[in-house]
Formats: structure tokens, sequence, C-alpha cells
């Protein structure tokens, strides 16, 4: 008599609902406001926060006019440097500088416990003065790039080309991130859940049989 072939069970495991995680977030781009707290306001008021408050001391206006004229000689001192180049050189690295120090860097570089890190996720422009729009220190660094600006078309002999490429980065780096518009604002890519699906603590899946072919074939054993 032929042994009958054995016959394999088919079976179909469930996911529970309690391991699917949570969905995919639909928003790529989000904007946040930081550095809102109570506790942090309370946190910025307990000592003088000397990382900004330099901008407000004597000479600190002039040191830009004399940071671009020295930026200027050494420029010029190149060989084969023309005044267009020159100008628009010194343009440039003026407002990436500017950016990455007023824009760019967050917290303080000092004295750092004192305030609790109420300052960690604020710039250097929204820790002068408070936060507070309009200062007079704010008005000239608002109006410092802009002077440079005009000064640099003038001396390029007004070039559409470099014209463009000064005013493109006047306003990307000067003027729009020190609109009050912008203050305490932050821009988060892709901040959703990357798997879109959360790792189960423990397996929730039904029990079975250990030997689920002796389990489909009983009268498999008769005929060992």
């Amino acid at each position: 008599m032929s042994r009958p072939s054995p016959k394999l069970l088919h079976l179909t495991v469930p996911v529970p609902a309690d391991i699917k995680g949570r969905r995919r977030s639909g928003s790529i781009v989000k904007v946040e406001e930081v550095g809102g707290r109570t506790e942090e306001l309370l946190d910025r008021n307990a000592y003088l926060n000397i990382n900004a408050n330099w901008v407000n001391a004597k000479g600190a206006w002039l040191i830009h006019v004399v940071l671009v004229f020295m930026g200027k000689i050494i420029i010029d001192t190149i060989p084969g440097m023309t005044q267009q180049i020159s100008w628009t050189l010194v343009n440039l690295i003026y407002l990436n500088l500017s950016y990455l120090m007023f824009h760019w860097v967050t917290g303080i570089p000092f004295d750092n416990e004192l305030h609790g890190g109420a300052y960690d996720d604020l710039t250097l422009w929204e820790q002068i003065d408070d936060g507070a729009q309009y200062t007079p220190s704010k008005k000239w660094l608002f109006t410092a790039p802009i002077l440079l600006f005009l000064a640099s078309t003038h001396y390029t002999n007004y070039n559409p080309w470099l014209f463009a490429i000064n005013l493109t980065a006047l306003i990307v780096l000067a003027i729009i991130p020190k609109l009050p518009q912008l203050h305490r604002q932050r821009v988060r890519f892709l901040t959703g859940d990357a798997s879109g699906v959360s790792t189960p603590v423990t397996p929730s899946f039904p029990k079975m049989d250990q030997n689920p072919l002796h389990a489909a074939n009983p009268a498999e054993s008769h005929f060992g």
C-alpha cells in the first residue's frame, strides 16, 4: 500500500492592530516656533547675555565698516583682480559671514549654564535686545548690508549679471532672515516617522500547534 503524501496546512496569520504602528505623516515641511516656553523666558532674564549685548557697545557699529575696508584691501592684493570682481567678492563674503554669525549659529558660546540652556535654540539675531524688533542696533544691522550692496552696484558699473548676483544674495542672506514674520520660526523637513511602522514590544500572534503536519494528518502515524 502506497504511503499517502503529507498535506501541508495553509496558515493565515492576521496582523494585530496594536503592531501596525503610526501612519507616516503627510507633511514634508513643518514650520514651528522655538524658545517660547515660560521657563526659558525666566532663565534669559536671570543674567545678562553678553553674547548679544556687545552689539550695543561703543564701536560695535563701526567695526562693520572697518572689516569691509580691510577685506577690500586684502582682496585687491590678489594679482589680476578687477574692481568689479573685488567689490562683488567683498559683498558676498560679508553677506555670508553675517548670515552665518547672526542667523545660522544658535546658542551662546560661554556661560550657557547660567541661563539653563534658554538660548540653545535661538540665533544671535533673535537674542539681540531680548528679541525686540526695530531697535537701533537691529536697524543698523539691517541697513549695513543694503549700503554695501549699493556701493558694490555702483563700483561694478551696474553690470546686470553682477547686480543680479548681489541682489539675490542680499535678499536671501540679509533681508529675509531678519523679517519679523520669521522671528523664532524654524522650517523642518521630513519630520514624520521614518519607518511608518513601530516595532512591537511583545509578539501577539495566535498560538499554533508545534507540529501542524501531524495535526492535519492524524492518520499518518498509522502508516509510519
